[in-house]
């Protein structure tokens, strides 16, 4: 079994920060890309920034300058540091890597069960 779990959520002024991480345990081979979604309310779920294993980056235009995505891999981990937060960042926010079990199965898409972050005075 392949488990991913968030910590760091949590309630926020506007213009303050959070730190989100995550962490991957379980029958891991090898671990690709990994990194961040959240959904607001009534919305889909949208990319928030993902990171590759050369640390290469992505961020969803909102969140440029703002948010910071990181990883160590060594332990699996991946980070999401949120500065500057605003009332549109509330969401639940979604870690995901893509796993590799062994080395005779594909990488797939595996998802935290994610956690709360809300921006509010």
């Amino acid at each position: 079994q392949v488990q991913l779990v968030e910590s760091g959520g949590g309630l926020v002024q506007p213009g303050g920060s959070l730190r989100l991480s995550c962490a991957a345990s379980g029958s891991i081979f090898s671990i690709g890309a990994m990194g961040w979604y959240r959904q607001a309310p009534g919305k889909e779920r949208e990319l928030v920034a993902t990171i590759t294993t050369s640390g290469t980056t992505n961020y969803a235009d909102s969140v440029k300058g703002r948010f910071t995505v990181s990883r160590v891999n060594a332990n699996y981990t991946v980070n999401l540091q949120m500065n500057n937060l605003k009332s549109e960042d509330t969401a639940v926010y979604f870690c995901y890597a893509e796993i590799r079990k062994s080395v005779i199965k594909k990488r797939s898409n595996y998802w935290g069960q994610g956690t709360q972050v809300t921006v509010s005075s």
